[in-house]
């Protein structure tokens, strides 16, 4: 799980949302009122969102266009959680069934973190290898 997770609240800019993502290589980015998740937007929110691509416009116009857009109109809602206190693999189970990249954790109603398909395979890679060689887990 990712304790220092990057999130949004509702009233920011698509534009923002979509450098974020760029730069910091995030695919899942937590809204937040008062701490509770509200919303998720993925890459997924975004890529529709941006139907720049379909109109084929220049990356400034792209800009121009997400800056209009608010989070809150295209988070993904209501969100499915994970609690602090689960087993990994009831996180794991219902993003498989849900057929979700990732499940935002929460304790007391307020998040903790997150954790990602890309965290679950870091794990497996470690479990794969042999235990005498294994590393610590990164």
């Amino acid at each position: 799980m990712q304790r220092d997770v990057v999130t949004l609240v509702p009233d920011e800019r698509l534009d923002l949302a979509s450098d974020l993502m760029t730069l910091g290589r995030i695919r899942h980015l937590p809204v937040l009122t008062a701490g509770a998740v509200v919303g998720i937007l993925t890459q997924r929110d975004l890529f529709r969102a941006a139907i720049a691509s379909v109109l084929e416009l220049r990356p400034a116009a792209e800009r121009e266009w997400l800056h209009k857009i608010h989070v809150a109109e295209v988070m993904t809602q209501p969100v499915l959680t994970a609690g602090s206190d689960w087993p990994l693999r009831r996180a794991v189970d219902l993003m498989v069934e849900q057929r979700i990249g990732c499940l935002p954790v929460v304790d007391a109603g307020q998040l903790v973190g997150l954790i990602s398909e890309s965290d679950c395979l870091r794990l497996l890679s470690w479990l794969l290898v042999p235990e005498p060689n294994r590393g610590p887990l990164s």
